[in-house]
């Protein structure tokens, strides 16, 4: 395996003019990624304002901002083709132009169909900037390819910009307004395309691959499988499930996209995510992971901001600090994984457990811990474990499917599985369950607390009935989401006990081949289309 990767001296990329020195270089692409990663078309973190100025539901601007997964988990299957078609400086010039008509898009529109459409196409390009780059200085990072080292500098950089814009989304509103958030990034998109045309160079690689063989009616039906599913999950609770018939039109369309592809994957020699992708046994483990595990934290995004907002009273800016403990918590994770998984190679029976281990901790805190008179700072541990358990776990199940004995040509298709898994599904599933179960039993408690409260003194005025049904309100939901962090302990304690003694202790040994390797192999897919 040490043979196919030779030390040919230091590291250097031929794409950037000389006048930019070589040690220099590879921070300017780390520049060029984090302004691409801050630039997602969308700032959830702005929802609220959104709502309020756009006339738009929470629904609709989480909808657009899901689509945007949506469109980066697609392109995963493409992105190396892309590569090879076109230069880097092209495909930064084109991404960074696509994503400044996103932002202004985003800001001027109250259509949520376009808004949704412009996020995915956004999710897209934003996608194939941050591979164009990371790709380019992978062997920096690496110089053995070692695919576990890469995906920590990955994760560290995504899921910290993450937290950095929603942070930077909040403040920017409340010195001003959310649509600045918007204008600054196009600013910031204008001066990375102004330095691609200056220090960037339209190399092409020795071998010209054309975009064929590529089943773009398959791309479009899976994507439209997933957008179907994640408005299921948005808009249920919204429409009252499948009481309506918009949920229902979803869920046939859904299905249907999914029978056709299942249907042409039977005889097209190249189609868009293959039964060897979908049936790899590490691409089912890490989706059956991901559910379990995201379905465990989901009450970041159901239990956090109504408990931070109606409990404990935190304004936007409060709120949005909070960021910063998960941020630690991701940074944190990150070192840990590489140090211990990338370096010291241990097990993902290890990892796994240790992830599994952090969202306990996560949930027992605030099962513990939820109450009316909770400072702040106490809310750190909690958050830290969240942040870091997240990361570790996208790591070692990302590396799990580069391991997964697949032959590259079908790698890409387990990619966006994995995309659409870890990232969309993940993020709207466990929400939509979480909120439903909190729902129904909000409403059992609250009839239960209020059962003495039938008959009241006359003497009592309306303002004075008010605050009573306030306070039941109040306490109905303390106790509601303490009954549920305590059954998501339980499942996050017996999801770790089996993991221990059901997991077995295979090591991450996961190499990238050559580029060059790469290209030939893309190069025969293409001559094999052709014929």
């Amino acid at each position: 395996m040490a043979d196919r990767h030779i030390y040919n001296g230091p590291f250097d990329i031929p794409d950037v003019r000389s006048i930019v020195p070589r040690r220099l270089k590879p921070y300017l692409f780390i520049l060029f990624v984090l302004i691409v990663q801050f630039s997602g078309g969308l700032y959830l973190a702005a929802a609220s304002d959104m709502v309020g100025t756009t006339g738009l539901m929470q629904e609709d601007i989480l909808m657009a901002g899901y689509a945007s997964l949506i469109g980066m988990a697609i392109n995963f299957a493409v992105m190396f083709r892309i590569k090879f078609r076109f230069s880097t400086r092209n495909q930064l010039i084109v991404s960074g132009i696509v994503l400044i008509a996103a932002n202004v898009i985003c800001t001027a529109t109250h259509n949520v169909g376009l808004l949704v459409v412009t996020c995915f196409v956004a999710g897209w390009f934003r996608m194939q900037a941050t591979f164009a780059c990371n790709s380019t200085i992978q062997l920096w990072l690496t110089p053995v390819r070692d695919m576990a080292i890469f995906f920590c500098y990955v994760y560290i950089i995504v899921d910290s910009v993450i937290q950095l814009s929603g942070i930077a989304t909040i403040y920017t509103a409340f010195f001003s307004q959310w649509e600045y958030m918007h204008w600054i990034m196009t600013g910031l998109l204008a001066l990375m395309i102004l330095a691609v045309m200056l220090l960037i160079k339209p190399v092409r690689g020795p071998m010209y691959i054309p975009l064929l063989g590529i089943d773009w009616i398959g791309a479009l039906l899976w994507a439209v499988f997933m957008g179907c599913f994640t408005f299921i999950c948005v808009y249920g609770d919204f429409y009252d499930w499948w009481a309506a018939s918009e949920i229902w039109g979803a869920t046939i369309i859904g299905l249907l996209c999914a029978a056709i592809n299942l249907w042409r994957a039977t005889f097209l020699h190249h189609p868009y995510i293959s039964f060897m992708a979908l049936k790899n046994r590490n691409v089912v483990r890490a989706t059956l992971v991901y559910i379990v595990f995201f379905t465990l934290l989901a009450t970041e995004h159901v239990f956090e901001h109504s408990y931070a907002i109606n409990i404990l009273g935190f304004d936007e800016t409060n709120l949005i600090d909070l960021n910063w403990y998960v941020l630690a918590g991701i940074i944190a994770g990150c070192g840990f994984t590489y140090f211990t998984f990338a370096l010291r190679k241990w097990t993902y029976k290890t990892m796994t457990a240790i992830a599994f281990a952090m969202a306990a901790i996560y949930l027992a805190y605030f099962y513990f811990l939820i109450d009316y008179g909770v400072e702040k700072e106490m809310l750190f541990i909690p958050l830290f474990c969240r942040g870091a358990a997240s990361v570790i776990i996208s790591i070692v199940f990302l590396t799990s499917i580069v391991q997964s004995g697949l032959p590259f040509m079908v790698f890409p298709q387990a990619l966006t599985i994995n995309g659409f898994t870890g990232a969309a599904l993940g993020a709207c599933l466990g929400p939509a369950l979480i909120g439903r179960l909190l729902r129904v039993t909000f409403a059992k408690n609250a009839s239960l607390i209020s059962t003495g409260m039938t008959d009241f003194n006359p003497d009592l005025s309306t303002r004075h009935v008010a605050d009573i049904y306030g306070m039941v309100q109040q306490q109905a939901l303390v106790v509601s989401m303490k009954e549920i962090f305590g059954w998501l302990l339980m499942a996050a304690l017996v999801s770790l006990i089996l993991i221990i003694v059901g997991y077995g202790p295979v090591r991450p040994w996961a190499i990238f081949p050559k580029w060059s390797t790469i290209r030939r192999g893309i190069r025969h897919l293409v001559l094999t289309t052709r014929s």
